[in-house]
């Protein structure tokens, strides 16, 4: 396995669990967790296809299936955190997509019959209710998805895989980067800046970082995205705010913002006495010109700047509370918002890349897939067009950079007015291409 965040570590633990007499090996290029992984909100939802929505635009006949395979996943990521006693924070409370515009209301209802016809339970609030749940002034509706949506700590989710695969024999090697491979023989060589690795079959779980594969190259960028975590909460703050359920939340934008209560929420909280945090991330989706991910791109003042200035929007009655952590990281994303799979030599090496955002709890199930390819396994999973199919690639630099920066101007004109989309965005939409935060 090449990559040591959610999906390598995952595909690890598979291999030996499906076959204990394998070999399994694992490098990681700086640390366990280092990049999307351990970098992201801790939302861990059941959706494999970014979302109903998107899903049903893309494969309609096979999201029946992909909803029912994503709640069946949760539920193996749950077993496995109970049976290895994984401490990390595994919490079930739904999800809310807040309306903060009458239009945006709009556009949720419905929202509710069509969840439940593919399994989920969820509930449409208006304002007031809203408010109940918790307390914004900007807040006019919300759809509250109360299956399918957990959360979890990523960081010690990582740290308690690594050492279930550690017991069942999985060799780690850290400060490891794959510098490239060829086929030699029956097999793979994988060179690493430590030595050469000869293995029968490569699982690539890179991620956002560059691999020598054409086909992720082409069709995988880096989006940087930025979090705000706050010093812990007085009981009189959590008081003003509510949020005794601990869902997490996101607004209805395209340049949304993902939160969520962290280290225990408003039950931290006892008398006075401080408790836990607010993690506040998103609306930011920064492509830097030629797509490297660099440790110096983890911070930009600008990003933390303007999520600090609508955290506030959101929460005046927070005003003073200072931000006591702040992190960037680089998402992989694709063309069309999830992961996408593929194999080259012959079967040899094969990949699970471009999960742009969702990748919690999907990297499970990604793992799995990208197993089976490389195994050669033939079954309904990998028969889907879901599984075969590719996203559209992004053009090459310099025309690369330039439409990014383009679509985004035009997400952010579109947000401007209640959503709706210009005629770029419309195109895009068209051939089954996109771009959001």
């Amino acid at each position: 396995m090449v990559g040591g965040g959610l999906t390598g570590l995952w595909a690890a633990v598979r291999a030996k669990e499906r076959n204990p007499a394998r070999e399994v090996v694992l490098i990681e290029r700086e640390q366990l967790a280092t990049g999307a992984s351990g970098r992201n909100g801790g939302f861990m939802s059941s959706s494999l296809v970014h979302g109903l929505g998107n899903g049903l635009a893309r494969f309609p006949d096979e999201v029946p299936l992909l909803e029912k395979l994503g709640l069946e996943n949760l539920a193996g990521i749950e077993k496995v955190i109970e049976e290895q006693g994984i401490d990390c924070d595994l919490r079930k409370p739904g999800a809310i997509e807040v309306a903060v515009t009458d239009a945006q209301v709009a556009d949720l209802q419905g929202g509710v019959e069509e969840l439940a016809g593919y399994g989920h339970e969820a509930v449409m609030l208006d304002g007031e209710e809203m408010r109940a749940e918790v307390n914004s002034p900007i807040y006019r509706g919300g759809l509250w998805q109360k299956s399918g949506e957990w959360s979890v700590d990523p960081v010690r989710l990582c740290d308690g895989l690594a050492a279930y695969a550690e017991r069942l024999g999985v060799r780690i090697h850290e400060s490891t980067p794959m510098e490239g491979f060829e086929e030699t023989g029956g097999g793979v060589e994988v060179r690493t800046a430590n030595g050469s690795i000869k293995t029968e079959r490569v699982l690539l779980a890179t991620s956002a970082f560059r691999v020598p594969v054409r086909q992720i190259r082409h069709r995988v960028i880096p989006v940087y995205d930025y979090v705000l975590v706050t010093e812990p909460l007085t009981r009189a703050q959590w008081v003003s705010l509510g949020w005794q359920n601990h869902q997490g939340m996101s607004d209805c934008s395209n340049q949304f913002h993902y939160y969520r209560p962290i280290d225990g929420g408003p039950a931290a909280a006892t008398g006075q006495a401080a408790g836990g945090r607010i993690l506040w991330g998103g609306y930011d989706a920064i492509y830097n010109f030629g797509g490297k991910v660099e440790t110096a791109a983890y911070q930009r003042d600008r990003s933390f700047a303007g999520l600090a200035q609508r955290f506030f929007t959101a929460f005046p009655q927070l005003e003073g509370v200072r931000f006591s952590h702040r992190w960037g990281g680089a998402i992989d994303t694709c063309s069309r918002f999830f992961a996408f799979y593929g194999t080259t030599m012959g079967g040899k090496v094969g990949w699970a890349v471009g999960h742009t955002g969702l990748g919690v709890g999907a990297s499970r199930f990604s793992a799995e897939v990208g197993l089976d390819l490389i195994d050669g396994v033939d079954n309904e999973i990998t028969r889907l067009d879901y599984t075969r199919s590719k996203p559209m690639p992004f053009p090459p630099e310099p025309l690369r950079y330039g439409v990014v920066q383009f679509t985004r101007s035009r997400i952010a004109a579109a947000d401007r007015n209640d959503g709706r989309r210009g005629l770029w965005l419309r195109t895009l939409d068209r051939f089954g291409l996109g771009f959001d935060s």
